[in-house]
């Protein structure tokens, strides 16, 4: 499996609408000028419709859920579909609430999602697998990682993504890729996940429909691997370093370093 969307990101400077929360903007928009994309972060639902006719994706963050941002969600949503816009759903803290359960099942009922990215916890329990979850933690469980994910991106008919010490991610042919990169700072900085999932729709922007896992697993290993490159030589409690240097590693990371570092294999459940 190839890199190579890296470079179209930079090429073409794709829009990437995000409709999230307080904590993550600020983080997300500066992560996607990063890597080369251009950061759309807007929740009015008044004209979220409208954008879906000028971004080349749009990025769903569960860590807000007001009445009013997820009406714009579902017309974000319905309206990116229509115009064959990828979208990607981050299930933030899925289950933890009665609310929540409602607001994930009517975005998964009436939005076809490009792609859908969470921690074990998230991904437990849109899966119908048992799982102890922690608020927006991953939590903790015995259930087959790889199976999960299988079964997420079956379920909803798009690529699944399962965050954690190794991503996993699967298509809906069940084809599952595993990446063994990153660095245990990562959950130590808010919204690195919500990064990511930004990161991953602007990935889906430049790249073909029938392309989406390859594109997903290239935006999940450059992810990783920039993490590994900004965390070197620092102290485990270097948090604010790191996040600076992190930026800085998005934005200088290349398709060969990402060759040359990556740890991927395809799991067949041995």
């Amino acid at each position: 499996m190839k890199t190579s969307y890296l470079t179209r990101i930079r090429e073409q400077n794709p829009l990437i609408h995000n409709i999230t929360n307080l904590v993550s903007a600020n983080f997300s928009a500066n992560g996607l000028l990063a890597i080369g994309a251009s950061p759309m972060m807007a929740d009015c639902s008044l004209e979220v419709a409208e954008l879906a006719q000028v971004s080349q994706a749009l990025v769903l963050n569960l860590g807000v859920t007001s009445p009013e941002s997820i009406e714009a969600m579902l017309r974000a949503g319905k309206a990116a579909n229509a115009m064959n816009v990828p979208v990607v759903l981050d299930p933030i803290a899925a289950g933890v609430t009665q609310h929540r359960i409602h607001i994930i099942q009517q975005l998964l009922t009436e939005i076809q999602m490009s792609a859908i990215r969470g921690n074990a916890g998230e991904m437990a329990y849109l899966a119908g697998v048992a799982w102890q979850s922690k608020g927006v933690d991953a939590g903790s469980g015995s259930a087959n990682l790889a199976d999960i994910v299988k079964k997420v991106a079956q379920k909803y008919n798009c690529v699944a993504i399962l965050s954690g010490e190794h991503d996993f991610l699967a298509d809906p042919t069940g084809k599952v890729w595993r990446l063994s990169n990153g660095t245990p700072l990562f959950p130590k900085v808010t919204a690195s996940g919500c990064l990511l999932s930004a990161v991953v729709g602007a990935f889906l922007a430049v790249a073909e429909k029938e392309n989406a896992l390859t594109a997903c697993v290239e935006a999940c290993a450059t992810y990783a691997v920039a993490g590994e490159l900004a965390a070197q030589d620092l102290l485990p409690t270097q948090y604010g370093s790191f996040m600076i240097r992190f930026l800085d590693a998005l934005a200088a990371i290349s398709p060969e370093d990402v060759l040359a570092r990556r740890v991927l294999v395809e799991d067949k459940g041995n």
